[in-house]
C-alpha cells in the first residue's frame, strides 16, 4: 500500500465511523502527533504504530505484491 492510499484509507475510515483525529489516537494507544502525521503522509512511521491504528478497523500492513508492467 502506498503511502497515499494508507493516508487516504485512514482518513476515509475514521470520518466514515466518526471518530475525530485526538478519538483515534486514545483507541488506537498512539498519540495524536503520529495520527496527524499519518494522515498527512509522512514517509518515516513506525510500522507497528500503523498497524495499532488499522487493526481498529479490522486491517494490518502486509507484503504486497508489486505489479509491474512491461513483461
Amino acid at each position: 500500500m502506498s503511502t497515499e492510499k494508507l493516508t487516504q484509507f485512514v482518513k476515509e475510515r475514521r470520518k466514515m465511523v466518526g471518530m475525530t483525529q485526538l478519538e483515534l489516537s486514545q483507541r488506537s494507544g498512539t498519540g495524536l502527533r503520529f495520527i496527524r502525521e499519518l494522515e498527512q503522509g509522512k514517509t518515516t512511521l513506525r510500522l507497528d504504530k500503523i498497524n495499532q491504528v488499522l487493526a481498529l478497523f479490522g486491517h494490518e500492513m502486509a507484503p504486497v505484491e508489486i505489479e509491474r508492467g512491461g513483461k
